[in-house]
């Protein structure tokens, strides 16, 4: 296997090996069958190669792809990227980071509802616009945290957990299996004794999104 160290990614620091250590190794299994939407470089694909997936890389641009698994480029905008990469195809539908930079994600959503086969899962992870200092940051500037003019400019669809629920998934065919925070008990983006004093002030908000930097959640094909 590549050296996982020789691929870098521009993600969270710690994003991919919580995501990876704490979800993927628990669904991928050896020979199952994984595609990796927005690849990058292509560091989430050797993670899965590591766990014994047979995995497809998927992104826009091939330039950016140095790993060695087959590749194939595509426009995740696209309204039926799916009938591209294999409809009913995969048993893990893997999305690090990638919805908020779509246009439509309930597009994006409906094409990975395709792409899973009968058991399959998709393990998706997004900006927290839901966490405490989010919140703060909107009502005091009425900027949203990660979204805003000092974040990636590319960021252009926030997800909002209640909406996703009530809406996105049900339009999209998909329902939630799993929810998970990162870092789970804090923030990493907030500068230290902030982050502590927040992370306390979290336990009195309602909502299981008020902590993390980052949403993880995990979907399954709606019966």
């Amino acid at each position: 296997m590549t050296n996982q160290s020789m691929i870098g990614t521009v993600t969270a620091r710690g994003l991919h090996e919580f995501v990876a250590s704490q979800v993927l190794s628990r669904y991928a299994q050896a020979r199952t069958r994984a595609v990796d939407l927005g690849a990058g470089p292509g560091a989430m694909c050797e993670r899965l190669s590591s766990l014994g997936c047979q995995v497809l890389a998927v992104d826009r641009d091939p330039a950016v792809y140095e790993g060695k698994h087959r590749f194939v480029a595509q426009d995740l905008d696209q309204a039926d990227f799916a009938c591209r990469l294999g409809v009913a195809s995969f048993d893990l539908v893997v999305a690090v980071e990638v919805i908020e930079h779509v246009e439509s994600p309930i597009n994006f959503l409906r094409n990975i509802a395709r792409l899973l086969s009968p058991d399959g899962v998709a393990v998706i992870t997004t900006p927290n616009v839901d966490s405490l200092p989010a919140r703060l940051k909107f009502l005091l500037k009425g900027n949203l945290r990660m979204m805003d003019h000092g974040s990636d400019p590319t960021h252009i669809s926030p997800i909002f957990s209640d909406l996703l629920r009530r809406q996105f998934l049900p339009r999209a065919g998909l329902q939630l299996r799993e929810h998970l925070l990162f870092p789970p008990n804090g923030y990493q983006l907030t500068r230290n004794p902030l982050a502590w004093s927040l992370a306390m002030a979290a336990s009195v908000f309602p909502g299981d999104s008020v902590l993390g930097d980052n949403h993880i959640f995990v979907f399954k094909a709606a019966a």
